[in-house]
């Protein structure tokens, strides 16, 4: 059987081969750990759902620390290059340098290959410890957007020259009042990007039959930017979608089976409480940088922590998916850290690639796995009665489930 490229049809579906060529970065600190975890049960999940006619051919590429020690470079273009090539990708968590140089890997390699979609399915897993007292109830898709906002951000400090000239310039040009020693940052946001970003969000919504996008913003102070986000989030829906999408204002009692889906609006910090108190009522989220990374986090800790959660992040031409925790340095090469996010983002990928079957089979593996129990140190000090595991024996319990 010969590896092949996963190819990109005209409509912009992909064609996956039944051996495709996956490049994978193992990442810093704790990665190796959980990759090495991690694998295996791709494997098994594959080879258990399709008895063997499909395998994933594994390619490293480098970034981050490894890249760096060997190349001199935190992110060398053949590993962009081979993302692109191949379409499809799968990482651990990677260090960003301390100081000068590039703000971050992670946000580099989004930003290098338009990744624009960070997308987290946060759903509670039978079994783990969770910190409120329904977090059955939380089964939500955030659609994060990923180049624009604050990760587009540019910043000027406190006493510089061009920190000065802005605030002249917007003092003698457009009336507004800055105390002299401001530091300044603008935060750009485009209807071009988030319109593509909403865009995602409610086709998801449509193929996976959930019945609300909702956009969050904090748009009652920042009308031009935030606010701007929500009004172009009707207006796309309105103008792309409109035999399929409703807004909240004009839905009254939607019956059951009318098929539409609910455009709703919450403000960020109104928010927080609405998935606190009121979690059922919301299904998939759509927002801008800063609010989307808030709120996945927040989410997250509902149901149990980042150690299970899942993260992609997926652009027209590409998608890499990842842990979404840090690299906790002092873990590493311990054995100790839970590979949960890891395994669960590799489920993600399964389904991006249409390999819904194998996908399946991880997270109900995972279910099982936990539900008995059998979890690494962080979750088994919150369980009475657990059986404490280390990373890589958690991972062989998850493949003897399937």
């Amino acid at each position: 059987m010969s590896n092949e490229s996963i190819t990109m049809n005209s409509n912009g579906s992909l064609n996956v081969p039944d051996n495709p060529v996956i490049p994978f970065i193992p990442g810093d600190g704790v990665g190796r750990d959980i990759w090495s975890a991690s694998s295996p049960v791709f494997d098994a999940a594959v080879d258990s759902a399709y008895g063997g006619r499909r395998r994933i051919a594994w390619m490293e590429v480098l970034a981050g620390e490894k890249a760096y020690e060997q190349t001199g470079e935190w992110l060398p273009e053949e590993t962009l290059a081979a993302l692109r090539r191949y379409r499809v990708g799968i990482k651990g968590p990677l260090s960003t340098p301390v100081g000068g140089g590039i703000r971050s890997v992670n946000v580099m390699i989004r930003h290098k290959l338009d990744l624009y979609a960070c997308i987290r399915p946060v759903r509670h897993i039978s079994g783990v410890p969770a910190p409120v007292r329904h977090p059955e109830n939380v089964d939500m898709v955030i659609f994060r957007e990923n180049t624009e906002d604050v990760y587009a951000g540019l910043e000027w400090p406190s006493g510089s020259a061009e920190a000065a000239g802005l605030i002249e310039y917007i003092e003698n040009r457009l009336g507004g009042k800055i105390r002299p020693d401001a530091a300044i940052g603008i935060k750009p946001m485009s209807p071009f990007g988030s319109k593509r970003l909403i865009r995602r969000a409610i086709k998801w919504a449509l193929e996976h039959g959930r019945r609300s996008v909702t956009l969050v913003h904090k748009g009652n102070i920042m009308k031009f930017t935030e606010g701007a986000f929500r009004e172009w989030g009707y207006e796309l829906a309105r103008e792309e979608f409109p035999e399929t999408t409703l807004p909240e204002a004009d839905a009254g009692e939607v019956p059951p089976g009318d098929g539409r889906i609910i455009i709703k609006d919450r403000i960020a910090d109104a928010m927080f409480q609405q998935v606190l108190l009121r979690p059922a009522e919301y299904e998939v989220l759509a927002m801008p940088n800063l609010n989307g990374d808030y709120l996945s986090d927040a989410l997250a800790a509902q149901v149990g922590g980042l150690g299970m959660a899942p993260g992609a992040n997926v652009g027209d031409d590409a998608a890499v998916f990842e842990a979404t925790h840090g690299t906790a340095p002092k873990y590493a090469g311990k054995d100790m850290i839970n590979p949960g996010s890891v395994i669960l983002s590799g489920a993600l990928m399964l389904d991006h690639m249409g390999w819904s079957e194998a996908a399946e089979k991880i997270r109900a593996a995972v279910e099982r796995t936990v539900s008995e129990g059998i979890v690494t140190y962080d979750l088994a000090r919150q369980l009475e009665g657990a059986r404490k595991v280390k990373c890589s024996e958690f991972g062989r319990a998850v493949i003897e489930r399937m």
